[in-house]
């Protein structure tokens, strides 16, 4: 693990809910209450302030500059301020999350449809593939290597 990428405890921390009934969204660590738990807010995403287990959630890279116990409203205006949306809409796990949302809502239609641009795609692959390799073969031979040092006898 390199030392930059460590995700510590500490208030301002933007964290996603990964059980419970606020599942799915994130929050900020308000303060920490003892080493099993914290007392979050998520003020532009639903979550009301409440206390919640460290093993229910799971922190991300990103960090609100902010006092301890700090109250919603201004809570808020940092959080806007900051840019956290925006900023947790950009990562690559945010991304999965949308297109795992995305896949699961496909009809079956749909699938067949990928299913077939997928072969599609691949056939052209293997065309190309195909192609460079028969290039390759018809390529005129590398010379084999002739030895520099002489040869003991």
């Amino acid at each position: 693990m390199v030392v930059g990428q460590l995700r510590f405890v500490e208030i301002g921390r933007v964290a996603y809910i990964a059980y419970g009934p606020d599942q799915g969204k994130l929050c900020a660590i308000v303060d920490v209450i003892d080493q099993n738990r914290a007392l979050i807010d998520g003020p532009c995403t639903g979550v009301s302030r409440k206390q919640i287990n460290f093993k229910n959630i799971h922190l991300t890279g990103i960090r609100i500059p902010m006092p301890r116990s700090l109250r919603t409203g201004l809570l808020k205006k940092k959080w806007e301020s900051e840019k956290v949306q925006e900023q947790w809409g950009k990562t690559t796990w945010a991304q999965k999350i949308a297109n795992r949302e995305l896949r699961s809502k496909l009809s079956d239609f749909d699938r067949f449809k990928l299913m077939k641009a997928k072969q599609a795609r691949n056939r052209l692959i293997n065309v190309e593939y195909g192609k460079l390799r028969l290039q390759a073969k018809k390529a005129p031979a590398k010379p084999k290597r002739s030895r520099k040092r002489p040869s003991k006898k």
